[in-house]
């Protein structure tokens, strides 16, 4: 899907996931149908997804994880696909460094670290090392909520 200049203020002004498309559509001097038609096709092509988002520290007994994971097959695709369907993860990327794929993990009371490696990364195969950050303090991060 081409993502053409209307497209990005479109979605620029959605960073306020409550705004009308009708201030949208007043804004960009363009009409509200139209507005409307494109976040449908976005959403539809996988390129935006409107949602509410938290701060994990905001939250009692939560807790944001980052997990460095290096793998031992050359997949990568494949397993951050896998990775990504983990309960509590809330997102997984192919990187480029010394870890193959970085997680985001939400953690809740019920549902920690040793959990996390117990549950979930103990039975996806072809893991050689896993290395843990724990987000102690962080700007302007916000998640969906995963539980």
């Amino acid at each position: 899907m081409k993502i053409d200049k209307i497209n990005l203020q479109i979605i620029r002004e959605l960073k306020q996931g409550r705004k009308s498309y009708k201030r949208i559509a007043d804004k960009l001097k363009i009409t509200e149908n139209t507005v409307r038609s494109r976040v449908n096709k976005l959403i539809k092509n996988e390129v935006l997804d409107i949602c509410g988002l938290v701060d994990p520290s905001s939250l009692p007994e939560h807790r944001a994880v980052m997990i460095g994971i290096k793998l031992s097959e050359m997949n990568i695709v494949d397993k951050g696909e896998e990775l990504s369907k983990l309960k509590g993860v809330v997102s997984a990327s192919v990187v480029t460094g010394r870890y193959d794929i970085m997680l985001m993990v939400l953690f809740k009371k019920d549902f920690g670290l040793l959990e996390f490696y117990a549950q979930e990364i103990s039975n996806v195969k072809g893991i050689n090392f896993v290395e843990t950050f724990v987000i102690y303090k962080s700007y302007n991060l916000k998640v969906p909520y995963q539980f």
